[in-house]
């Protein structure tokens, strides 16, 4: 809680006390003062208790949930989010890598039907417009937060893929259950803002930075077994890529 917070103000200084106020508490997050969860005070107490006007405080606190470091919840009020996933680039899937970073992931399905292919897809996939084929959205979660929102289509029959397993079990481990071979994959990384729906999906502000993914993962006879459109919370979302010199 803030309250346990010494937060010191120096009033002649050119830098801006919201920005004081925003760096401290940052401090104190980084410190591990303020850990995963903790809920800060809410405004109008924290404006009192530094004598600060309640825009200034309420400007503070916006520059923090920007940052990812803080999150604003309905009936609970602002909290410390939980630390930022990191994940490196690998043929893996989100599941597993959260599993084992001890993240507790957890799936919501959104849908999971038969659907034709639209021009995109059917040219990345090699098939002809319109073919049907295996169409899933899915909202990914991490230590009980929204993370991603995750769109894939497969070929049908592949492998057998239900709401409940989709739920308890990652893709990748599904498809290699069911004797899929994965060896390759395509990859693109990009940003975006987020959309108004993609907003309400990730409990972000609609214009909120998004992570976004385009992979195309091939079998080890080069067929393409999996097409993923998704997108990632910035704030809670990174990617890590080892360089190497040739």
């Amino acid at each position: 809680m803030t309250a346990k917070l010494a937060i010191d103000l120096d009033r002649s200084s050119p830098i801006p006390l919201y920005f004081q106020v925003a760096e401290q508490i940052s401090e104190a997050i980084r410190r591990g003062d303020l850990t995963p969860g903790s809920r800060l005070d809410n405004e109008i107490l924290l404006a009192d208790r530094l004598g600060l006007s309640r825009p200034t405080v309420r400007q503070a606190i916006q520059y923090l949930v920007d940052k990812g470091l803080l999150v604003r919840k309905r009936g609970v009020g602002t909290q410390v989010v939980h630390g930022q996933v990191k994940r490196s680039v690998e043929l893996t899937s989100l599941y597993d890598d959260l599993r084992r970073a001890g993240q507790e992931p957890a799936t919501r399905v959104l849908s999971l039907e038969r659907a034709p292919v639209q021009e995109d897809v059917a040219a990345i996939l090699g098939v002809t417009i319109g073919t049907e084929m295996l169409r899933l959205e899915r909202i990914r979660y991490a230590s009980g937060e929204p993370l991603a929102l995750l769109h894939n289509w497969l070929p049908l029959g592949l492998a057998p893929l239900t709401a409940e397993n989709l739920s308890e079990r990652g893709l990748y481990e599904l498809l290699r259950a069911a004797g899929v071979r994965m060896r390759v994959a395509n990859q693109r990384i990009g940003a975006r803002a987020a959309t108004a729906a993609e907003a309400r999906l990730l409990d972000e502000r609609r214009g909120a930075p998004l992570l976004t993914l385009l992979r195309t993962t091939y079998d080890d006879q080069g067929r393409a077994v999996e097409h993923g459109s998704h997108v990632y919370r910035a704030s809670h979302y990174s990617l890590e890529v080892t360089l190497i010199e040739r």
